[in-house]
Parts: structure tokens; sequence; C-alpha cells
């Protein structure tokens, strides 16, 4: 395990592999790699056999949590790999408060937004 998955799997509690989330979102896995694809979520290879997996905060009430499609297209404009992403969206944030991803499924994507904008400066 390198060091970036070890800050990974500290910071992000629960995950879902890709079949999972297709019965979540109620799609078939094939869409969910498309979406994986078109960088509506994250997925990266985790644990023994290197499965890919979605952190489960990215998923409620049978969608995709909203705002995050649009916080990741800019936090991948800004330069982000997936890992960094990963870690700025669960490291906590005294100013929301909680980690962006919280705030993201508590409906206040425009503040995680805004700070997502704040890192291209």
């Amino acid at each position: 395990m390198t060091e970036i998955d070890a800050k990974i799997d500290a910071l992000v509690p629960d995950w879902l592999t890709l079949p999972d989330i297709a019965e979540e979102l109620g799609v078939e896995v094939t869409r969910v790699r498309q979406l994986v694809k078109e960088g509506q979520l994250i997925a990266v290879r985790r644990g023994e056999n290197r499965v890919l997996q979605v952190p489960s905060a990215f998923i409620g009430d049978g969608k995709i949590v909203k705002g995050l499609g649009g916080t990741l297209t800019l936090l991948r404009d800004d330069g982000f790999s997936d890992e960094e992403m990963l870690e700025w969206l669960f490291t906590p944030d005294d100013s929301l408060p909680g980690t962006p991803a919280d705030a993201l499924r508590n409906n206040r994507g425009t503040e995680v937004k805004r700070r997502a904008q704040a890192l291209a400066v």
C-alpha cells in the first residue's frame, strides 16, 4: 500500500464496488463505468484484489450526490489527480464545517465549488 493509499483509507470511511453502485443507482455496471470515465465519479483500485471502488459518500438516495460532478470537473481542471481530489473532498475543513464531501451530501455544493475554484488561483 502506498502512502497516498494509506492516507485516503484513513480519510474515506466507506467504499462501494462498481456492482454495489450499479445496484444503488438502479443501472447496469457498464453505466457506472461510463460515469467514472466521464468524471462524474472517482473510482480507485483498493484492497488485495485491486478492485475499483468509489467512496459510498458519493451516493445518496439512489443517485450521485448533487454537485459532485461539477466539483470533480473543477478540481480536475485545477490539475488534481483522482487521489488528490479524494484527499481534498474528505479532509475536514473547519470553515465548512466537516468535509467538502459532507457539505455536498448536505446540499451545500455552491460552497464546495467556491472553495474548489479558489484553489485554481
